[in-house]
C-alpha cells in the first residue's frame, strides 16, 4: 500500500520540529518538486514556500551572528552570513536529517537523481521552515535553525571568504585586473540542469560545473584559486 503522504508530512513535521501540522497539505507541498505528477493535478510543489523559508532563515541567521560576533565588522559577519545560508549548507543540513528519502518527484527527476541535488535538497530545507513559520512563526524556526547550523557557525573560527571575493581579492593584490565569468554550457533535463562556467583572469583559466550558474562560477572560482595558489 502506498504511503499516504500527508500522514509521511505529518510524522516528517513531528520528527523535524515537535510540530503537528494543522494543515498537512503545506507540508505536503513543502516536499514536493514540480517534476512530480501531482502538481499536474493542481497539487502546490515547494517553490513558494521556498521563497518564504530562505528568508526566514536569513532573519533568523543574520539575529543570531549580530549576537554572537557583536564586535565584529560588518564585512567579516556578512562573509559568515553568507556561507551559512548557502544552498551548499542548507544541502549538508537537508542530507543530515534524511530529507532525500522524503522529497516527492517525478519518474524522471528521480531516475536522474534529482533527490542528490544541492539545489533540490536545499530548496526544500527552506520550504519546510517557510511551512514551519507559517504555522507557528519565528521561535520554533530559530531554535531548528539553532540547532542543525551550531556545528557551521562554531566552526566558523573566523570569517570565510568566498572563492569569488577570494579571488577579486587576489587579483587586485596582484595587479591582474577583474575576474570575468562566461557560462559555456548547460546540460541536463530541464529539472535538474547543469551549467558550465569559465572564469578567465588575465592569462588564467578555469572551467567547472553546478547546479546553478552562481554554484559553477563558485566552483570555476575555487578551482583557480587552486591553480594560482596551489597548497
Amino acid at each position: 500500500m502506498a504511503t499516504d503522504p500527508a500522514a509521511a508530512a505529518a510524522a516528517l513535521a513531528r520528527e523535524l520540529f515537535d510540530h503537528e501540522p494543522a494543515d498537512r497539505a503545506l507540508f505536503v507541498a513543502a516536499l514536493t518538486h514540480g517534476s512530480h505528477a501531482g502538481t499536474q493535478r493542481g497539487e502546490a510543489s515547494y517553490e513558494r514556500l521556498e521563497f518564504l523559508g530562505d528568508r526566514v532563515l536569513g532573519l533568523v541567521v543574520a539575529e543570531w551572528l549580530y549576537a554572537r560576533f557583536p564586535k565584529e565588522e560588518e564585512g567579516k559577519i556578512a562573509r559568515r552570513y553568507n556561507a551559512l545560508v548557502a544552498r551548499e549548507t542548507c544541502a549538508v543540513v537537508g542530507r543530515s536529517l534524511g530529507l532525500p528519502d522524503h522529497i516527492r518527484l517525478g519518474r524522471q527527476a528521480r531516475d536522474d537523481k534529482a533527490q542528490e541535488s544541492d539545489n533540490v535538497i536545499g530548496d526544500v530545507v527552506e520550504a519546510l521552515i517557510g511551512a514551519l513559520y507559517l504555522e507557528a512563526g519565528l521561535a520554533p524556526c530559530a531554535t531548528f535553525v539553532r540547532t542543525h547550523w551550531a556545528p557551521w557557525l562554531e566552526g566558523q573560527r573566523k570569517a570565510p571568504v568566498h572563492p569569488k571575493s577570494a579571488l577579486q581579492e587576489l587579483a587586485a593584490a596582484r595587479k591582474l585586473g577583474t575576474p570575468s565569468y562566461e557560462r559555456t554550457g548547460t546540460k541536463g533535463p530541464p529539472h535538474n540542469p547543469v551549467f558550465t562556467v569559465r572564469v578567465t583572469l588575465r592569462d588564467h583559466v578555469a572551467e567547472a560545473e553546478g547546479a546553478s550558474k552562481q554554484e559553477a562560477e563558485t566552483a570555476a572560482a575555487k578551482a583557480l584559486l587552486k591553480e594560482l595558489k596551489p597548497s
